[in-house]
């Protein structure tokens, strides 16, 4: 139960990367494709039922409106990897067909923060810094797992939270 609400906001803190300009392009695109489906393709001469070309329309509106906000997302989600922005994103719109958001995909980097004490560029991921070994987010004493600074004991190992040497910047929420 509790892994599913932490897939669940980290699906949602994804979502919020997606700017109000790509949804509002993905919703015009959503729209184009429509009147295109029906005032601009259908031929006289072979026509296709309304069953048929409303599947289609919505088929190949959805992906435009889809292709649009993954563009957006990569506009947001690769400065956070310290990737060049505009260089993905052409990337995306000239490979069609989404292989460059699949290439995106499988070669986008970990996301990446500083360290507050040296400065460095350090994976999100990290609890301590590798270059200073200054201790940047809350950890489990035992098996240094990742915890949340209102948790009093290790999700993983069960260790109490409490009997660990916190520093004092990290004590201050536990109290």
């Amino acid at each position: 139960m509790n892994e599913e609400l932490e897939t669940s906001s980290d699906i949602t803190d994804e979502l919020r990367l997606i700017p109000r300009w790509s949804v509002g392009l993905a919703a015009v695109a959503f729209v184009v494709m429509q009147y295109l489906f029906f005032f601009v393709f259908p031929r006289p001469h072979h026509p296709m039922p309304f069953g048929m070309r409303l599947y289609f329309s919505t088929l190949w509106s959805a992906l435009a409106a889809l292709y649009t906000l993954m563009v957006g997302y990569i506009s947001r989600d690769a400065p956070r990897r310290n990737m060049n922005k505009w260089l993905w994103i052409v990337f995306s719109v000239v490979l069609q067909a989404g292989i460059g958001l699949v290439i995106y995909f499988l070669l986008r980097g970990p996301v990446l923060s500083s360290c507050v004490s040296c400065g460095s560029r350090i994976e999100s991921e990290y609890n301590f810094c590798p270059q200073c070994d200054y201790q940047v987010a809350p950890a489990c004493g035992e098996c240094h797992t990742r915890i949340r600074v209102t948790d009093l004991f290790c999700r993983r190992c069960g260790h109490d939270l409490a009997a660990d040497n916190t520093p004092a910047r990290l004590r201050a929420y536990h109290e």
